[in-house]
Order: structure tokens, then sequence, then C-alpha cells
């Protein structure tokens, strides 16, 4: 046993223990941690047969399920680095970050769009293309068949080498490869247990596991610690409904769209979720409304999070005794993190109140961006803390705000705009289900705002009434030039909405 293979440690205390449940077969796999470590040898196995050594890339293009589990846990038994890329991503996308990242095998499931992809980049990239399933020919499903499952060494690999390559949201640029080392897997864990996941929990992983919600939130400190994971293939809200009742799940995990989605499934007026200890949402401020309905009609509580592929992701936690107290708040920094809001021109710390860039500290930092030198030499500045982007403020008790992302901020008028603050208000109003505001250019202000808005379900409402109503709570510079109404939002594959696609589109109506 040695850094990286974290199987076979879970192993001497706990080898009987249920460690998945894949939801993805029908009816679902069960696996101990035995069982699951015997196929990371396996599969360890095979791809030192073909030549896989500590160091090399080994990419998966596939949904989630047992095969994700397979692999990361075989790359990090050989110092591999395991790399899932976004199923969802053009063609062209990932043959930008094929090419950035260079994996030596490249995992593929075979069914549209990733079978589409294989046929359409094979050629174009030097991975050797490997199909999860075949009934001919190399497979991973063979590999596993036919490899020894003996254990598999590589004493060489230390806390800082890199386990892991995670593409950055990419909701405002092209994606970057954010390095996840050992180091950051294992202090990550402290932090999440610290911050109340216990050995006992089983948690439903909604997240796709090529985002660091799906693969890092969650699940890896929950199989270090020794509890159970419940894998979806994809979020589907009926399925995750049913499975919480069906797995006695404990903890939930998603963004605030998917518990949206939740509450509007045709199984949510019978659904028991008395199992849950509580759910925890993250990467935007979880509505109010939305917080009361759970616990209304569920008797659910909510913890919001904060984090980030480049740090954590366990980074903040409010508890669910202030989640409405403290609206709005990511909570305070988890156990191992130093964090700070800095005045963005100059650095210096600010005093409660004052917004500014928030910038974090601590082991479960990334070591930098996959060979890319100036991205990372950006990133940290001289006293080692990384700059997150996010503009923030801490009130008097030492709760953490994020006011909105830094490239998001625009000025209209010279004053400063967070959109943020304009969305929270639009979620009061009970006909807005989803919304979401960027800027466009003026030629008087400077900056405008356009506010994309997704009606309720059996609700109406017009333009002109929701900018009346934002007119009552808002001063008037803020207050959006106009709204366009959709059936959707664009969202990234961590559930984002993606407000770089809608700054083209209110720039074309």
């Amino acid at each position: 046993m040695y850094v990286g293979d974290y199987l076979a440690r879970r192993c001497l205390y706990s080898p009987n223990k249920l460690a998945l449940v894949d939801a993805t077969q029908s009816p679902p796999r069960r696996l101990t941690y035995a069982e699951l470590n015997e196929r990371a040898n396996r599969l360890a196995n095979a791809l030192q047969a073909r030549g896989i050594r500590k160091g090399d890339r080994v990419g998966m293009l596939a949904y989630d399920g047992l095969h994700v589990y397979d692999l990361f846990f075989a790359c990090g038994k050989l110092g591999a680095i395991f790399v899932p890329f976004n199923w969802r991503l053009h063609a062209r996308e990932l043959e930008r970050l094929i090419g950035k990242t260079e994996p030596a095998l490249l995992f593929y499931e075979t069914e549209p769009p990733m079978q589409d992809v294989a046929e359409e980049l094979r050629d174009k990239t030097s991975s050797d293309w490997v199909p999860l399933s075949a009934d001919d020919g190399d497979s991973l499903r063979r590999w596993l068949d036919s490899a020894t499952e003996a254990p598999v060494s590589c004493y060489t690999v230390t806390e800082l080498d890199t386990a892991c390559l995670l593409f950055t949201g990419g909701t405002t640029g092209e994606p970057k490869a954010a390095q996840i080392s050992h180091r950051q897997i294992v202090w990550n864990a402290f932090n999440t247990h610290l911050a109340d996941v216990q050995t006992t929990d089983v948690f439903l992983n909604i997240f796709p596991m090529f985002h660091t919600g799906g693969l890092f939130a969650f699940t890896l400190p929950l199989l270090i610690l020794g509890g159970t994971i419940v894998q979806l293939r994809r979020f589907e809200p009926d399925w995750v409904l049913e499975l919480i009742e069906q797995e006695r799940v404990t903890l939930l995990a998603g963004v605030p769209t998917m518990f949206q989605a939740l509450t509007e499934s045709p199984r949510w007026p019978e659904a028991d979720l008395g199992s849950l200890r509580y759910c925890l949402s993250g990467g935007a401020p979880m509505p109010v409304p939305l917080i009361r309905k759970y616990a209304k009609e569920k008797g659910v509580v909510f913890r919001q999070g904060f984090g980030m592929t480049e740090f954590g992701p366990s980074v903040f936690s409010l508890s669910a005794e202030d989640a409405e107290r403290k609206a709005g708040s990511i909570g305070m920094p988890n156990f191992f993190v130093d964090a700070r809001v800095v005045d963005v021109d100059t650095g210096r710390p600010l005093p409660p109140g004052e917004i500014g860039e928030l910038v974090l500290r601590g082991p479960t930092a990334t070591t930098g961006y996959y060979n890319d030198p100036e991205a990372t030499a950006r990133l940290f500045d001289v006293e080692g803390f990384l700059h997150t982007g996010d503009l923030a403020y801490v009130d008097d008790e030492g709760y953490f705000f994020i006011v909105d992302r830094l490239k998001d901020m625009f000025i209209s008028g010279g004053e400063n705009v967070y959109p943020a603050e304009i969305e929270a208000v639009l979620y009061q109003h009970p006909a807005v289900a989803r919304c979401a505001v960027v800027s466009v250019p003026d030629e008087r202000w400077g900056q405008v705002g356009v506010a994309f808005v997704v009606r309720r379900t059996g609700k109406s409402v017009t333009e002109a009434k929701l900018l009346t109503f934002l007119r009552e709570h808002l001063a008037r510079y803020k207050v959006p030039k106009r709204i366009v109404f959709r059936e959707t939002l664009p969202v990234s594959g961590a559930g984002k909405i993606l407000k770089k696609a809608l700054r083209e589109e209110a720039q074309r109506v």
C-alpha cells in the first residue's frame, strides 16, 4: 500500500462493507470494498501490460458508472493520471483538450455522442482509443475479465504527484486542466469529514464525474472514510427520488437547478426523503423559497457549500441552522482552509463588509495547470494565496458571502453592478423558476444588464411586471434594460448556467 492506493488501504479496515451501488445497471449492482479493489487491481495489471506507467495520462469519455471508479483507482495504483472528459462538449472542443493532455489511452462509451466523437477524432489524436465494451477486439470489459487480480505497486508516488486532471468549468473561456494531487485529495477528505460527513453516510452522486463535484466533493472522501456511494448514470429527477427511498440515502449534493428540478418531478408529492440527514447546495446561492419548500413539504434541511476545481472542493460550509438566517452566505472556511478578502488592485486584506476578491491558501490547492506555467503563475500570489476570481465580503460574525464573479460584475453609469444581487431578487418573484443576468455594451451607460428568465410551470408574468418588481427592490441603475424569456437556460456539465453563451445571445437580441 502506498500513496494513491486508497482501496487497498480501506480494505484493511472494512473489506466486506458495501462501497458502491452502481445504479446505472438494472438491477443496481452492489460491490464491497474488496470487490472494488479486485477490479482496480485487474485493470491496473491490464494497463501495465499495455505500457502505462507513472505519470502517463489515461482518459475516459463516458457517462458515469462503475467503469469510472475502475479506471480512477487503477490509475492510482500505477501512479498514472486519470483524465475524465466532458461528453457534452463538441468534438472540436474535445480535440483541443485531448491535444493539451495527450492521454496514451482513451476509453470511450460505444454509443452516441461518445461513439461519434471517437470515430471523428481517432485519427486526429495520438491517443489509443479503447471501447468500454465490445463484442470483439480490445475493450475495458475484456481487459478486466482476462487480467490477474495480483496487487499492483508504484512506491515512487508522492503526495504532490498528480492523480487526476480536471478541466475548469469553461464558463468564461476555454477550460484549463487543473492538476489534482494526492495531497489535495486526502486533505479534502479531512475537511469533508470535519464538515459533518460520517463513515455511516450513504451518498447519492448526481454530479457528473468529469466534474470536481462528482469525483471529489463527497465521493472520494466518503470512500476513503468507508461510507457508501450510490452512483447514477445521468441526473434524472424521477430516478433520484426513487433511489433516495430505495437506498436510504443520507446525503445529497447538487446545484440549485437540480434541486428545483426534483420538485418539478411527478414523483415529488409522494417521495419519501426522510432518510436524508441534509442536502448540500453549491455552485450558486440556494433560493430561500426553495429551502423553505424542502423544509415544509419534506422535512429536509439544507447546508450551503462552496468549492472549486482548483481548490478543495470542500472549502466553505454553512450549517443547516444558519440556512435562512445567513441566506446567501457560503458559511465559514472549513478547518484546513485559510481564506481572505483582499483589495482587487493592491491585494490588501479588507475589513468586514468591504467587497474584494476571495483568496485561499491551504493543502487542498491545486499544484497548477497542466503544461500551462503562465496560467499557474497568475493563479497564485507571492504569499501562496490562490486567487479565485470571486468577489466576496465577510460579515461581522465571520460568515463569507460571494457577491459575484469578478468577470461578471459590470459598471453601469460609473456604478458597480453585481448580477448575482439582481438574480437573488428575481428569485423572490413567484413566477420565476430560473434566471441569469448578464451585461451588454450600451452607448449611454457603458454597460447595462439583460435578464434571462425561465417562468415557473403554470405561472405567467410579463416583462413589464418583472421590471416593475425589480424597481421596487433595487436601485434604478441595477435594473436590467430588458428581460428575455426562455424555456431553458444553457448549463455546463456541472449544472452551472453558462453566462458566456447568454452574453453572446444578449448582444443579438
